[in-house]
């Protein structure tokens, strides 16, 4: 790459076409979180005053229900650890949610079932329609984008919100953390996963089903309709406490003998191809990049630390070459046909229908009245 250019700080790189440094060659993702982030998140007695009063406000509002809120889990280490948090040192009763779109690991089935069995809670199960999954992300591949995990991370979202409206609950408990996720991924590399206006354009012009179950949820409906209308409540406990990741999942492996993932989002098997191979090899993108960087700002890895890791691919050529096929073999071509979708030219969100102008604006009103602290994409 012309005029390569690494932050000094973090490990964010001029692969990140909007990336910009100052005059001390720190980017702008670091400056922004040193400006807009950090003053305003608190893990002291702060944080603990403000999580409590939201904990005491969801047990009162949950009294004589079964459950007081729900839990969406994944099977990772932000999902478990919160889930583990809320039970045992809040007390919640919470209902644990998990959306099946049909690439569970087989370390993620066990990491969810020995919490669930060990804290003797329930587990509701909404299983996505495979034919209508596969389709959907099958009209991601052919589009030529780089976000092709859409389809799923739409699901997910979706489907817990219309449980959520559907049920009356109150407040959903999200895993989400400024912790390990202060750097976001650029919009080049992953889109909005709930901008309905390029959905529907690449659904229509690639797709074939006419997904008559799948779970959509326009980012209006959840953002706005769902939140200030039937006031359903989004939480991130984690954000309220020192949350160090090496830390958790040790409580996790001792407590529950819970299994660590090679790393963050590898619970999804087609996460982890997307992650680990398609993004970096075709695109160019290592989203390792902004895990890391993360995890330096909040003082959990050392800069040396991260460019070492980076220094070997996030998935070896022989497990790439094994996830290759297992990944064209559950979607139903061929290794040729896959082959062909990352030889194709490289495609932008920009290329299709969107919404960007709206998702811009509506970051700009929620940083101004301080919902949000950052607009850095």
């Amino acid at each position: 790459m012309e005029n390569f250019q690494i932050c000094t700080r973090c490990v964010m790189d001029t692969t990140d076409s909007k990336i910009v440094f100052d005059e001390n060659g720190v980017c702008d993702h670091c400056n922004d979180f040193e400006q807009n982030v950090k003053p305003n998140w608190f893990t002291d007695e702060r944080g603990d005053i403000e999580l409590k009063k939201t904990i005491s406000k969801i047990k009162e509002d949950g009294k004589n229900r079964d459950f007081d809120c729900i839990i969406g889990m994944s099977g990772g280490a932000d999902s478990s650890y919160l889930l583990h948090v809320a039970v045992k040192e809040y007390g919640l009763r919470p209902l644990v949610f998990h959306v099946d779109g049909g690439w569970n690991s087989q370390i993620a089935v066990n990491n969810i079932n020995v919490m669930i069995e060990k804290l003797g809670l329930d587990l509701y199960t909404e299983v996505i329609n495979w034919e209508e999954m596969k389709d959907f992300q099958l009209a991601y591949f052919k589009a030529g984008v780089s976000n092709i995990d859409v389809p799923q991370d739409h699901a997910f979202v979706a489907t817990l919100y219309n449980f959520a409206a559907k049920y009356k609950i109150k407040y959903i408990l999200n895993g989400g953390n400024i912790s390990t996720e202060c750097v976001r991924n650029p919009l080049e590399w992953i889109y909005y996963g709930t901008d309905m206006a390029q959905i529907r354009d690449i659904r229509k012009r690639f797709g074939t089903n006419p997904m008559k179950t799948y779970p959509f949820s326009s980012v209006l409906r959840h953002k706005l309709y769902l939140r200030y209308i039937q006031r359903v409540q989004v939480v991130k406990p984690l954000n309220y406490f020192p949350y160090i990741k090496e830390e958790a999942m040790q409580v996790l492996a001792d407590e529950y003998g819970w299994i660590p993932y090679p790393q963050k989002h590898f619970e999804s098997r087609f996460t982890k191809f997307y992650e680990g191979y398609w993004l970096p090899k075709k695109f160019g993108f290592d989203t390792r990049k902004v895990q890391y960087s993360s995890l330096i700002l909040t003082g959990q890895m050392t800069r040396e630390e991260a460019l070492e890791k980076l220094q070997a691919p996030a998935i070896s050529d022989e497990d790439a070459k094994h996830d290759f096929e297992y990944i064209a073999t559950k979607l139903g071509i061929s290794v040729e046909e896959l082959q062909m979708y990352f030889d194709q030219p490289n495609k932008s969100y920009k290329d299709y229908k969107n919404q960007q102008s709206l998702f811009d604006l509506g970051a700009k009103v929620l940083k101004a009245i301080g919902v949000e602290r950052s607009i850095k994409r």
